[in-house]
């Protein structure tokens, strides 16, 4: 895709896992990107906004060609629910992105989001793809596998487990399929989609070069790091407990319920959708590739 003029973007969650990324590529090709976010980051541009609080999001949109959204909740705390972020913080967002005149707004959600799902964060997740294009019928919802790449939570998180554990416990066992997508490929994505700028929206998937079984990802860590240890099945129930008291930790909750809801089921794009190759990423990095860099020599 043609780089064109440069846009003027507003990036809510700019500090964040993704928006970083997605900044820092939008500032790579010559775009203005402006990181919104509660607190103010050490370096960039910056408006103070809050996806809670209308007044301020209105603020931050002012004047920009186009508009990411990359805030997230995963464990919700007394004052704030998955609902405040992904339903009413979501339209927020994309009411404020089409009275601005925005024409390219951008909703990051992810593979599986379900209005109907029993899962609080699932269910509140396509709530909010549904409160998006309500309120700004041409938005681009993207949804990705799970995102790996530096500081991400699933790669990090295999390769971090202590040293001293005998075994390492599998999601029921081990079957559920992956298509782990980079973070460097989504944020390219958005980069592209910016520059497009066609104003077309519509629901992307998008999921990396290689489809595995969640015992597979951990195998191929464990090979990188040169370990060997038993791959043990623990029930998916056993997992909802533990995410449950993990839930008590707040933020720091090291397993969520969200992604034991989402490791129930394949987390792998759908065919019949756009995806990365539609995002002009023909060249999308296996997990393999992505272990490798992080993780080998």
């Amino acid at each position: 895709m043609p780089h064109g003029p440069q846009r003027h973007v507003v990036v809510f969650g700019g500090t964040g896992f993704l928006g970083r990324q997605v900044i820092d590529k939008l500032l790579q090709h010559g775009h203005r990107a402006v990181a919104a976010t509660r607190h103010k980051p050490k370096h960039g541009e910056w408006r103070h906004a809050d996806i809670t609080d209308p007044a301020s999001v209105r603020e931050a949109v002012s004047g920009a060609d186009a508009v990411v959204n990359c805030v997230g909740l995963y464990v919700e705390s007394a004052g704030l629910s998955f609902d405040d972020i992904h339903v009413a913080g979501a339209r927020n967002v994309a009411e404020a992105a089409r009275e601005a005149g925005v024409k390219t707004l951008i909703q990051m959600s992810g593979i599986g989001a379900d209005p109907a799902s029993p899962s609080p964060y699932v269910s509140a997740r396509g709530r909010g793809e549904e409160a998006v294009r309500e309120a700004f019928d041409e938005a681009m919802v993207l949804r990705p596998s799970v995102i790996v790449g530096p500081g991400d939570a699933f790669l990090s998180a295999l390769a971090g487990l202590p040293r001293w554990l005998p075994a390492v416990p599998l999601f029921g066992d081990g079957s559920v399929r992956l298509q782990p997508v980079s973070l460097h490929n989504v944020a390219r994505a958005i980069r592209h989609a910016v520059e497009a700028h066609t104003g077309k929206g519509g629901l992307f998937e998008l999921g990396g070069a290689s489809i595995l079984s969640y015992r597979q990802c951990v195998e191929t860590v464990q090979e990188l790091q040169g370990r060997r240890r038993p791959l043990v099945p623990l029930p998916m129930a056993g997992w909802a407990l533990m995410a449950r008291a993990a839930g008590l930790l707040g933020p720091a909750a090291p397993i969520t319920e969200g992604v034991v809801a989402l490791m129930r089921e394949d987390n792998v794009a759908s065919p019949n959708l756009p995806g990365l190759a539609d995002l002009g990423i023909k060249d999308p990095e296996a997990f393999e590739e992505v272990a490798r860099r992080y993780i080998g020599d």
